[in-house]
């Protein structure tokens, strides 16, 4: 895994499609040399060793190599990061970062934020979020609000998807094995002077496991998603940029039967769109010096759930989020050692949500809609050789809660001609209340936004020409405000109890604050054919509202430990074998840490053989113990599983 800062600026200049298969490549990718130009926190091309903040990227090789279908699968692996799902593949996935909450982690996709405004959280849930045509993804760690905006507590997934490199290329792939599970996908594209094109589309379908841990009915997914991206250069300094990104997801779950009411098996499903639609326009001034990008986004969440065994309407819960956002961002390069960044946003955002039942079939939608528009600026520079600082401010303006300033602050000192690496950075996250936390029946229009202050130090170190790299990163993070659900017992008397003096419930209110602190360590290894990657992270995430009976406590699902090793042997012929062992230690399941989730050790075993320069064949088996495992309490997971795979070139 090589460091890397996340860019809307720069998409560019980014993404280009492998012209050969990746073989050499373990699941975690090695370092890239020093001095290499990637695109830093500034949103402009920097190099790695004047990067201070904490990002990992998995790359197109790391991508093709792990032979993962589920964008989750690979986000696991990545120091820092936890994943929890709801039995197996489409069940509800939640991905925490440096042990924020699930909703406090921003996704994009080609810098095009996508989240759910309908949802509790207003995160994003990673069910639906497969491989596709992703080139690269790219993690970015702790407070990032001043760039990302509102939710970037945790930090940012930032998936980017490839673009064409020759006149006309094409690829194609296909596997299927356990559980019935099948996947095809197919790309095209082209290149030229006038600029390039892509398309790709994938069907993705598995019988899967039983969503209930205990049940015997097993709980299918299928999943079909399109992305395209077009650019057109206009002239030298001109170019037209449009993106577009789909997926239906329906996946079967279980839920709680009458009369009973517990967790059993059930033959409910729900079905899940997703939108992501871009337009923009990119022109340089001033000789180059000054680079903008003017843009226009937008992004719809619809859900839907239905239960067949409900009486005059099977329709169990409606919503639709969506985001419609404007936007401005220049990249002013002063001289080799100096830029600025700086930006204006305005976004929109609504929900509507519905929950039908056999004693309402028509119930009125709950809509609340809200929007807020930014400012921000972020200035680099080299102060003294090898030592690079970067600052940057943000202002919100939000409808409901005024304004908000934000900062942030990072430095990256390269010594010894750049084979260590200083690095430390602070950051402030600001997260302001979803909409369905104001306005649905829970809602609470008092709400404060919840904010947060971060920051995390470390150091990375290279050997032998950076074939042998270490990396050793400590951080903090303090939250307040938090929004919590609040229950309403009969002797219950917060004010967020009561509407009008009627009793409710439950509400959402500002209740709690955490606290948390942990260490990332990576080392990777280029030993020629063989290549090795390890990583462990520790994360202490607790409740820290003084007083209260969860004070001290650890957050739910968050595991304290977790390691992963893979590595992977390549022959002279390109043909490769390889295997990765992740371990996952203990959690609990609820705020009072009473229900333990137990610690897991998951072994994948992968393997790939190139036919000829165009076709190549795969395979793997992933936990190859067959351990069985809870992520949440009573769902269930899959166990062993073996696939084979062909993949094409053209």
């Amino acid at each position: 895994m090589r460091p890397m800062l996340l860019s809307t600026a720069a998409l560019a200049a980014l993404s280009s499609f492998s012209p050969a298969f990746a073989q050499t490549a373990t699941p975690a990718v090695a370092a890239q040399a020093v001095g290499e130009l990637i695109v830093t926190a500034n949103r402009t091309p920097q190099r790695a060793d004047r990067i201070g903040q904490s990002v990992t990227v998995i790359d197109h090789d790391a991508i093709t190599a792990s032979q993962a279908l589920l964008a989750s699968d690979l986000l696991a692996r990545v120091p820092g990061v936890s994943v929890t799902r709801n039995g197996g593949p489409g069940g509800v996935t939640s991905v925490r970062i440096r042990g924020a909450e699930d909703g406090q982690t921003v996704l994009a996709i080609d810098g095009v934020k996508l989240n759910d405004p309908a949802s509790t959280s207003g995160g994003y849930n990673f069910a639906n979020l497969m491989i596709g045509d992703a080139d690269r993804i790219e993690v970015l760690r702790g407070s990032q609000s001043t760039l990302w905006g509102s939710q970037a507590i945790g930090g940012v997934v930032n998936i980017l998807t490839a673009r064409a490199t020759k006149p006309f290329e094409a690829t194609v792939q296909a596997e299927g094995g356990s559980m019935s599970t099948a996947d095809v996908r197919a790309t095209a594209g082209g290149a030229g002077t006038w600029g390039d094109w892509r398309i790709a589309a994938g069907r993705f379908s598995t019988r899967g496991v039983s969503a209930y841990r205990y049940g015997t009915e097993k709980d299918g997914y299928r999943n079909t998603g399109a992305t395209a991206r077009g650019r057109v250069q206009l002239s030298e300094a001109v170019s037209l940029d449009l993106r577009g990104y789909y997926s239906k997801g329906r996946n079967e779950f279980d839920g709680f039967p009458a009369p009973a009411f517990s967790f059993d098996d059930t033959a409910e499903y729900a079905l899940t769109r997703d939108l992501v639609g871009y337009a923009g326009v990119n022109f340089d001034l001033l000789g180059g010096a000054l680079k903008n990008r003017l843009g226009v986004n937008y992004t719809r969440t619809d859900r839907d759930q239905f239960n067949p065994a409900q009486t005059v309407t099977t329709k169990t819960f409606d919503a639709r989020g969506r985001n419609r956002r404007f936007e401005y961002q220049g990249v002013w390069t002063f001289s080799e050692a100096w830029a600025a960044t700086f930006g204006a946003e305005s976004e929109d955002a609504s929900m509507r949500t519905a929950s039908p039942s056999s004693f309402d079939a028509n119930p009125a939608p709950v809509r609340g809609k809200a929007g807020i528009d930014s400012l921000y600026a972020q200035v680099r520079g080299m102060v003294l050789q090898g030592l690079t600082l970067t600052g940057g401010l943000r202002r919100d303006s939000h409808d409901t809660f005024g304004d908000h300033t934000l900062g942030q602050a990072d430095l990256a000192w390269s010594l010894n001609d750049g084979n260590t690496v200083l690095r430390a950075s602070y950051g402030q996250g600001f997260k302001a209340p979803t909409l369905y936390q104001l306005y649905s029946i829970y809602g609470n229009l008092a709400l404060a936004p919840e904010q947060a202050d971060g920051w995390d130090a470390g150091i990375e170190q290279r050997f032998v020409d950076g074939r042998l790299r270490l990396r050793a990163t400590w951080f903090e993070r303090a939250t307040k405000n938090q929004i919590d659900f609040v229950s309403c017992f009969a002797s219950a008397a917060s004010p967020v109890c009561f509407v009008n003096g009627v009793r409710r419930s439950g509400g959402y209110d500002n209740v709690a604050r955490t606290k948390a602190e942990g260490a990332e360590l990576e080392a990777s290894a280029d030993l020629g054919p063989l290549t090795v990657e390890a990583s462990y992270t520790y994360t202490h995430a607790r409740n820290a509202v003084a007083g209260s009976a969860n004070d001290g406590n650890r957050l739910p699902r968050r595991p304290e430990q977790q390691a992963d090793i893979a590595a992977t042997y390549t022959w002279a012929n390109g043909a490769a074998l390889g295997g990765e062992i992740r371990y996952v230690g203990r959690s609990f399941d609820d705020a009072a840490n009473a229900t333990v989730l137990q610690a897991y050790t998951l072994l994948d075993l992968r393997a790939s053989y190139p036919v000829n320069d165009a076709i190549e064949v795969f395979g793997r088996v992933e936990n190859a113990f067959d351990d069985d495992y809870e992520t949440v309490r009573n769902y269930g997971s899959t166990g062993r599983a073996a696939y084979l795979g062909v993949r094409g070139r053209f």
